[in-house]
């Protein structure tokens, strides 16, 4: 069973997503709140698999109460719900360790589909509005945030699977592309996240993009 816990100051969000999460034979909510702080406190105590986490909020916003949570390492995802308006916190809550993001308007079975992607320790970066909404972000930077050095780490295989992977492809993609196996491809990706130190596939993202291993363009 994948617990999930919804922090939107709307209650007519919270009402609506908990209705349809409550209804998958596979997903109970645990919780929900209106504002970032009490968000934290009660993830705290509940601890679920998945938050929901609107990014404006009062009292403490959902970017902020994303980082409180994901800093305590107890294994809990965030994803954040968002709208176009709001790209900086969306990519600032990538950074920060968010496993994905999800528009609020998203379809029904989209939504229930990311509860079950991020609860199996993936990150939500397979749809094209994600590939696009994040080149989008980085574009807006003139030159790589980071240095390329640090992916001197990497075995050039292992640089080849980063770069796909930037590119949205799932495991199995990445497979087609390189000839190789599933398995092989889930154990590249498993070193290239110890090596650099990063906790899942989003994180993965904004890395190649930061470094400029990945250019926008080429999304």
């Amino acid at each position: 069973m994948i617990t999930t816990f919804i922090a939107d100051d709307q209650a007519m969000v919270r009402q609506g997503f908990g209705a349809l999460l409550s209804a998958q034979p596979d997903i109970s909510v645990v919780g929900d709140a209106a504002n970032g702080r009490d968000a934290v406190r009660q993830v705290a105590s509940l601890a679920p698999d998945v938050v929901l986490m609107d990014v404006r909020m009062p009292e403490l916003n959902g970017l902020d109460a994303a980082r409180e949570i994901l800093a305590r390492d107890t294994g809990t995802k965030v994803l954040m719900l968002t709208t176009f308006d709001i790209d900086d916190y969306v990519y600032a809550a990538l950074r920060a360790g968010a496993s994905g993001f999800l528009l609020k308007d998203a379809p029904a079975d989209e939504l229930v589909r990311a509860v079950r992607v991020v609860a199996a320790g993936d990150a939500l970066l397979a749809p094209s509005i994600t590939r696009r909404m994040i080149a989008d972000l980085v574009s807006r930077r003139a030159a790589p945030r980071r240095s390329a050095d640090e992916l001197a780490r990497l075995t050039p295989r292992e640089t080849e699977v980063l770069e796909l992977l930037a590119r949205g492809m799932s495991n199995a993609e990445i497979a087609a592309v390189l000839f190789v196996s599933e398995e092989t491809v889930k154990t590249h990706v498993g070193k290239v996240f110890a090596k650099l130190g990063l906790r899942d596939r989003a994180q993965a993202v904004v890395m190649a993009y930061e470094t400029g291993l990945v250019s926008p363009s080429a999304g």
